[in-house]
């Protein structure tokens, strides 16, 4: 069965047209005037948007994918050719069209700043030109989100987060992209069935208000839930009155009890969640059942997770939506993506960072906020990474997942992609592993009391010269650490609940 077209499903057959038709225009005229040469370019935000202080890089795998797999295959040149725009020698260099630059980026899950390179391309001056729209696209949509999420991961102080954005994600591939970023970032899993397939992360999910009316009282759809899911029961409990359905919470618990199950969690997604959190907490304790959590979904984004944490919310979790995925407050970030250097030596374009190369930003004297250097040398201070033992926060109803290594991906190691990992200076070759973070227990300890300060303000209150900055290491030490692995259920084909 043919695909249904408006889906907009970008596959490595059509992604060659995934360009704006500016970029071919050059690209034929380029080639016409003999101009082919090396060029680099370098794609990096020019400013944070408001209220932020920190961008987290997202999207590399996606944009190494792209350029080892780019072609125009027999379809794609018939279609160019019916536009009438282009030459028949440019036809034919498209139909044999292979990337051979090289490529050094950010590795995912980073703290970085405006102006820095997240992404340097080195290639003849035609392949570096036909790239941009895909590598803006896929960078700045993907670090978009990790940004967002690493903000709600810190608000949320080592509880866990879950993405349960894909019903108001701008699209289905907006959605899978959403889900793989956000666990870079530092959530547990998605309520993303096809992103757990695709990606192998952890899916969540419980009942919805719906499931609860359908029975003829609330008691008798904890009870039936209760017993199809007895291994990862948790029971949502704010359809009616939320301080009653933790009651017959405690009951069903119970009666679980003498059945050798256990109630996991509660959820409440609706309602003054730091009040109602509270009192649920007081039934459950009161009932002997300390042990069951409470997750807390319903439009919540960071500034409502500090609120409620503020005001004493008894929640081990959090479920965040709409806000994760779309990132509300900043959905776009200004991403570009800008000629630096050429045969001729260094371009002189205004907005190119190469201008400001190894020098460090302030908005006060003394106090740097930021850093713009090339990624051609290696950082003399290099961001600082998360050390020791991490904690695995668990969600109310699922098994916590094992680990294991990620099977590698067949990834060329030549001229394609070369990812600088900031690890003392030493160049590692792009892994293409998919990301797992684990989250770290209380982001605003004592140990860090300019995090708190900054976290949500525009301009960060970074270190003087010679450092990267206190807010970059006090993130980087409380952002989860990208890691080679992939989870798997404990209670296979029960602990992966597809609704919420």
């Amino acid at each position: 069965m043919s695909p249904y077209p408006s889906f907009g499903f970008v596959t490595p057959r059509n992604m060659g047209l995934l360009v704006d038709l500016y970029e071919l225009v050059m690209a034929d005229s380029y080639l016409r005037q003999g101009m082919n040469q090396p060029a680099t370019f370098d794609l990096f935000i020019r400013q944070l948007p408001p209220h932020r202080s920190f961008l987290v890089s997202a999207g590399l795998e996606a944009a190494q994918f792209y350029l080892e797999q780019l072609r125009f295959d027999d379809d794609a040149i018939a279609y160019l050719g019916s536009l009438n725009l282009f030459s028949g020698a440019f036809l034919e260099y498209l139909r044999k069209f292979r990337f051979t630059g090289d490529v050094r980026a950010i590795p995912e899950g980073e703290i970085f700043f405006p102006l820095e390179p997240l992404m340097e391309v080195t290639a003849p001056r035609i392949e570096a030109q036909l790239v941009e729209t895909f590598l803006l696209n896929t960078m700045n949509f993907q670090t978009m989100v990790a940004s967002k999420t690493a903000r709600i991961v810190l608000a949320s102080r080592g509880r866990g987060v879950v993405d349960f954005s894909p019903r108001r994600d701008h699209g289905a591939d907006a959605a899978m992209k959403a889900a793989r970023v956000s666990y870079i970032a530092g959530c547990v899993g998605t309520s993303n069935v096809l992103a757990g397939k695709e990606y192998r992360i952890q899916v969540f999910g419980t009942i919805a208000h719906s499931y609860i009316m359908s029975f003829s009282d609330e008691l008798s759809a904890f009870r039936a839930y209760a017993r199809d899911f007895p291994h990862n029961a948790v029971l949502l409990i704010d359809t009616y009155d939320t301080v009653q359905g933790a009651r017959h919470a405690a009951t069903v618990a119970r009666e679980m009890a003498k059945r050798g199950q256990k109630l996991r969690g509660v959820r409440i997604d609706s309602g003054d969640h730091a009040a109602l959190s509270r009192q649920v907490r007081a039934v459950l304790d009161e009932a002997g059942l300390r042990d069951v959590q409470i997750f807390l979904t319903g439009e919540l984004d960071e500034y409502k997770i500090e609120r409620l944490l503020n005001a004493g919310a008894a929640a081990d979790s959090f479920g965040v939506g709409t806000e994760l995925g779309t990132s509300g407050d900043a959905p776009s970030i200004g991403g570009v993506y800008k000629l630096v250097e050429d045969e001729r030596g260094h371009a002189a374009c205004r907005a190119s960072p190469r201008s400001r190369a190894h020098r460090r930003r302030h908005h006060t004297p003394g106090r740097s906020c930021g850093d713009a250097r090339p990624l051609r040398a290696a950082p003399q201070n290099p961001s600082p990474r998360v050390h020791g033992p991490v904690q695995n926060p668990g969600i109310p109803g699922y098994a916590q997942p094992e680990t294991r290594s990620a099977p590698q991906r067949n990834v060329r190691t030549g001229r394609t992609h070369r990812a600088w990992l900031r690890d003392g200076g030493t160049l590692v070759r792009g892994s293409g592993n998919r990301l797992r973070s684990d989250l770290v227990t209380d982001p605003f300890d004592q140990g860090a009391p300019s995090l708190k300060r900054n976290l949500f303000e525009e301009k960060p209150r970074c270190g003087g010269p010679g450092q990267r900055g206190r807010v970059a290491e006090s993130l980087h030490s409380r952002l989860p650490r990208p890691r080679f692995r992939s989870p798997t259920p404990r209670f296979q084909g029960s602990s992966c609940l597809i609704t919420k």
